[in-house]
């Protein structure tokens, strides 16, 4: 009761004062001086004492759930912090994550911070506040409530832009200018739609891949994080729930968003695709009723024919150009450019362009479709996905 009564003065913006009874203070004073480990030794029982002290000011006992490389940011600037007791920010640090593989995991055990393996999550002792950073399940309500200041998000959009797990690699996608951080707090059963504590702006760079703008966001995370953990309670009495216009989801990426739809997809969108899930999962298309991934972007490319000009108009024709070495490929309103392949083994474009598209490997194999790289098949793509599915869902993009 005391704990919640102290939330909602929290969420009012007020400050709780609360007199401990003269047989708490000599109690306290009989301890080695430090009020926290008093409240403790008093409140081995999870008394209403305990659950106030641990809510009043840092430095704060955290309890980090996270996986990959973007969350070990954050990981990082909270272990420094917890080890710098002159800030005094950060007092206890302990980790929740996944997989044995996950860096976060590995930078625990590196540094031996107290883990946990999900979901199996020791509550026993007392934390402050939770942070969560691309962790990817859902917390339950239960965990969420044993903290006393929620648990907090680094998220790396401008919520309620971009909600879900794959926010970075959407905004590369949709050609977003303009994108940013926001730390907020966690709600049960749904991801992303809790209150906003902070939220920074960024501009994203031309041309710039996923993964380059998910490791600059996740030092602006990081930072964003510690600015809010020194001045919590300030910054939840004045947190701001999330506006309901604007909020635009993010699925995971998946192989199916790797095939390329000649005939829909212009230049520009290839290129942002490749720059969104490229370094993840090739893009891919369909040759003589074949996979074959198509490796080694270097975009838009400008081309004239004067020998073949009825090439410069069908989606899907391949050109090889000697003196770039470079496959290319007509799409929606131009030619896109590509250096390897893989089709069985990895060929570089003249190794493709000698093997399989020479005139005198033509005349072995004439067919219309020989120098097309075709969008989909007539039946279904490898792996059982209908084509005219994909074609319908990848032109959603």
């Amino acid at each position: 009761m005391w704990n919640l009564n102290y939330l909602k003065f929290i969420d009012q913006g007020r400050l709780l004062s609360q007199r401990l009874c003269s047989n708490c203070i000599a109690r306290l004073r009989q301890c080695d001086g430090s009020p926290r480990r008093g409240l403790f030794l008093l409140s081995r029982n999870k008394s209403f004492v305990t659950q106030i002290q641990s809510a009043s000011k840092s430095p704060w006992r955290v309890l980090f759930f996270g996986s990959d490389d973007f969350a070990l940011e954050s990981l990082k600037r909270l272990h420094v912090s917890r080890d710098d007791t002159k800030a005094g920010v950060i007092g206890s640090l302990e980790v929740v994550t996944l997989s044995r593989d996950a860096p976060v995991r590995k930078y625990a055990e590196q540094h031996r911070l107290p883990l946990h393996h999900w979901p199996d999550v020791d509550l026993s002792a007392q934390f402050d506040v939770g942070v969560v950073v691309s962790f990817g399940c859902l917390i339950k309500e239960n965990i969420i409530n044993k903290m006393p200041y929620g648990i907090l998000n680094v998220h790396p959009s401008l919520l309620p832009r971009w909600r879900g797990p794959a926010p970075i690699f959407h905004t590369i996608l949709h050609g977003d200018s303009v994108t940013g951080v926001t730390i907020m707090q966690i709600r049960p059963k749904r991801f992303d739609v809790g209150p906003i504590l902070q939220q920074e702006l960024y501009e994203v760079p031309k041309n710039c891949t996923a993964d380059e703008l998910g490791a600059t966001l996740a030092v602006v995370g990081s930072k964003m994080l510690m600015d809010t953990l020194k001045h919590l309670p300030e910054r939840i009495a004045s947190r701001k729930e999330q506006p309901k216009e604007g909020a635009s989801f993010a699925p995971k990426i998946s192989s199916r968003m790797a095939w390329i739809i000649w005939e829909e997809h212009s230049c520009d969108y290839i290129d942002r695709l490749f720059r969104a899930i490229g370094s993840r999962i090739p893009l891919k298309t369909m040759w003589m009723d074949n996979p074959i991934k198509l490796l080694d972007f270097v975009g838009k490319c400008n081309v004239s024919f004067t020998a073949a000009p009825y090439l410069s108009s069908v989606p899907g024709s391949v050109h090889y150009q000697k003196e770039s070495n470079t496959l290319l490929v007509r799409c929606k309103d131009g030619w896109v450019g590509f250096k390897a392949v893989n089709f069985k083994k990895r060929l570089s474009a003249s190794d493709f362009f000698n093997g399989y598209l020479h005139q005198s490997m033509l005349k072995k194999s004439p067919s219309t479709n020989t120098c097309l790289f075709q969008s989909y098949k007539e039946t279904h793509l490898p792996g059982g996905h209908n084509n005219n599915m994909l074609l319908r869902n990848n032109t959603s993009f």
